[in-house]
């Protein structure tokens, strides 16, 4: 299992796969051919389907151009209809000559959180080496145990002590995007004309009573690094961008409304990272791949673990809080309007941040003890995610992304 660095990154919204991932691929292989006159680009499948709501073309387009010669032609094709066989989020890059012969051509996909992949027997290595040698939370439990210890001492003791210096660099970006979002203003960008609406909730919330505000003020966080993420600011991906809002929200809560040292975060960060590493090593999350329970559910169990882990839950009591944090979002199909993170994305980024603070209560009501375990919920969720119909899965071909358009054709 590689690094948490590679889980947690920070970039530019609105999404890890069709916007960060791309553009890695695309700034790659500019590199590679500084003496091409033009490029090609063909998107395939769920890339095609909603890159141009998830501003793909242009993240392609900024990172071929971004290398020497800058005004070279790009040239964008787009083949939803076909869906090449490793991953839904297939692309293809072809570099030209000045008569417009190919000179080399790079199938790539990108895989989720901004990784990308060039297949099942990949030799790609912008992820590094593995390094954790336990890849599931059987073993890590056991170790804890046996060990005395808690998750995110096994990170540390994987990771080195350097860890704490980069998930500082996260922390800092999560709470700039939560801070950022509640004092910005007016509409997303878009067809859509989504106000934002983070900073009104967090005035509303001040006003009720501590057991509504804390709850009030939960949302209000999440939506304000969503509306970040989707206007194209700066964000972490946790486990990716269409899910960035749900961990910033818990741990910025907890940070300010318990006062929670930074420490205690970094802590809950590492352990967050532990189980949302385990689900994109032996499933996915990716909304192509899996629907939205690979990217909001993820996230949801990230958060849970993280906010057992501040309450002092036992290793068990975590693994419940992550397991139910996931199992409850089983199925949830990826269905965004116009292909835009922003409905139904936002608006699920703010309820499962609430439900990831519900399920650590009831983790630290019981014992610990439960009948279904997480690496079974893993499994489950990537083989529901692979029965879902293509449409159900960030194509905007099925589900609530055509409720709006059947709306709008009524009489």
């Amino acid at each position: 299992m590689k690094s948490l660095k590679y889980l947690y990154k920070i970039g530019k919204g609105p999404s890890s796969s069709h916007t960060m991932g791309p553009y890695k691929a695309a700034t790659m292989f500019a590199a590679k051919h500084p003496e091409a006159s033009s490029f090609e680009v063909t998107l395939y499948g769920s890339l095609a389907a909603t890159g141009r709501g998830h501003f793909t073309d242009v993240a392609v387009t900024e990172a071929l151009k971004a290398a020497q010669p800058a005004d070279r032609p790009v040239e964008i094709l787009w083949h939803s209809e076909i869906i090449l066989p490793f991953h839904p989020n297939g692309m293809k890059f072809v570099s030209k000559d000045r008569e417009g012969h190919v000179t080399d051509e790079w199938t790539v996909y990108s895989v989720g959180g901004g990784s990308i992949s060039e297949g099942a027997d990949s030799s790609l290595s912008d992820e590094g080496t593995d390094i954790y040698e336990m890849s599931t939370i059987k073993e890590i439990k056991r170790w804890c145990k046996d060990q005395g210890r808690a998750y995110w001492e096994y990170a540390e003791l994987c990771e080195g002590p350097e860890l704490w210096d980069y998930l500082h660099e996260i922390w800092e970006a999560m709470k700039n995007a939560v801070e950022k979002g509640l004092n910005t203003e007016g509409a997303l960008p878009g067809p859509l004309h989504l106000a934002r609406k983070a900073s009104t909730y967090y005035i509303k919330a001040t006003g009720y009573k501590q057991n509504l505000q804390s709850r009030g003020l939960t949302f209000a966080y999440a939506l304000a690094v969503s509306e970040e993420n989707a206007s194209g600011g700066i964000v972490v991906t946790a486990p990716t961008c269409g899910s960035c809002g749900v961990i910033p929200a818990v741990l910025y809560h907890l940070y300010t409304a318990h006062d929670f040292s930074e420490t205690r975060i970094l802590h809950a960060l590492a352990t967050a990272g532990i189980f949302g590493n385990i689900v994109k090593e032996k499933a996915s999350i990716s909304g192509a791949d899996v629907g939205c329970q690979g990217e909001v559910g993820v996230a949801c169990a990230m958060a849970s673990a993280a906010a057992c882990q501040l309450f002092g839950g036992s290793p068990s009591q975590i693994e419940y809080a992550a397991e139910m944090g996931l199992e409850h979002h089983l199925g949830m199909t990826c269905d965004p309007v116009c292909g835009m993170v922003q409905i139904p994305c936002i608006e699920r980024n703010a309820f499962a941040a609430a439900r990831a603070l519900d399920a650590n209560i009831y983790a630290t009501f019981s014992d610990g003890r439960h009948r279904v375990y997480f690496d079974q919920v893993i499994e489950v969720m990537k083989q529901t995610g692979h029965d879902l119909p293509s449409l159900y899965k960030e194509t905007s071909e099925g589900g609530l992304a055509t409720a709006p358009l059947k709306t709008l054709r009524r009489p």
